[in-house]
């Protein structure tokens, strides 16, 4: 007759020392892992989070060169004067009807674009780089091309072409002058220019990503082209849209070029944003702490529209899935 020997269960206090140690060498692990990112995280708080933490202190001060004297703690005066200021607010508005205009159209453009580059096709590889060339083209030299090359009443590509219907089809074209007869509608067809690639590459790359197996199996099912996307495309490109739209939104917020170049604000402040109404601020009145306390409000407002551009996308998705009854 034999006896079973069987372990004796092991110690409370071992199986917490145990574990404290597993805990420790993971803490060291994660040290070990995050150490070569130290240098970048440096660079990136020296870079971004340090001016924008003087550009907070700048915003509390009364600080316009023009009378250095006066310089001091304002409180929230500043902001006080930004919120009260009739050209902020239309700024304010400006830049959400700029943002929301361009953003809405380059992500539905750009979308439209990736479906179609998703197929294969001859000369796809042709196609794609000069669709994605408008975003590598610098602001500036593409806001100055826009104004002089397309949208000028004398000898922009626009008028010519509108010349040439008439003479071809014998009537009187009209020849408006397009940067005043709508000034907004310049800026927001420059901007989504430039920022469909964008939308368009971001697009893509969900799309690519995506398992052909369930298409396949949904062909095979019998669900067409419309459905598919519905059910099967429109949900797999969530997060990309909505990365898309987020990365939009903060881009451009920050537009300062195309409404430099092109239109310099106005007429009066009908294009006026806030970035071009800071830059007016600080080197047309000089008033430091004023512009500071716009910038900080930028901040704020990217922070707000980015996340409602976030939840409407996601909304959109969801109700036109069939996920949300």
């Amino acid at each position: 007759m034999s006896t079973a020997t069987s372990t004796p269960p092991a110690a409370p206090g071992s199986i917490a020392t145990a574990r404290k140690k597993a805990e420790a060498r993971e803490k060291i692990l994660g040290r070990r892992r995050r150490r070569p990112l130290m240098p970048a995280l440096i660079f990136l708080v020296v870079v971004t989070q340090i001016p924008f933490v003087v550009t907070i202190g700048m915003s509390f001060l009364n600080w316009n060169i023009m009378y250095p004297k006066d310089t001091g703690f304002g409180g929230l005066s500043n902001y006080a004067e930004v919120l009260s200021d009739p050209r902020m607010r239309a700024a304010m508005w400006n830049t959400v009807v700029m943002v929301t205009s361009s953003v809405f159209l380059s992500l539905v453009i750009g979308t439209g674009l990736a479906l179609l580059l998703n197929r294969k096709f001859f000369g796809r590889g042709i196609v794609r780089t000069l669709l994605i060339t408008p975003f590598l083209i610098m602001p500036m030299a593409s806001s100055l091309m826009w104004k002089h090359l397309i949208y000028n009443p004398d000898y922009g590509m626009f008028n010519g072409f509108l010349a040439w219907l008439g003479q071809t089809f014998g009537f009187d074209a009209p020849q408006p002058v397009w940067v005043s007869a709508a000034p907004m509608a310049a800026i927001v067809v420059t901007l989504t220019w430039t920022w469909t690639p964008f939308m368009m590459l971001i697009t893509l790359a969900g799309l690519q990503s995506q398992d052909s197996d369930i298409t396949e199996a949904a062909t095979v099912d019998g669900a067409g082209a419309w459905q598919q996307f519905r059910f099967l495309t429109l949900p797999h490109l969530r997060q990309y849209l909505e990365l898309a739209t987020v990365l939009g939104i903060i881009y451009l917020l920050n537009t300062y070029d195309q409404v430099f170049a092109i239109t310099q604000g106005g007429p009066g402040s009908a294009t006026t944003n806030l970035p071009y109404e800071i830059y007016l601020t600080a080197f047309r009145k000089y008033d430091y702490g004023e512009a500071a306390a716009a910038g900080v409000i930028i901040v704020i407002i990217s922070v707000i529209v980015a996340n409602f551009g976030m939840r409407l996308v996601s909304s959109l998705v969801t109700i036109e899935t069939g996920k949300k009854r």
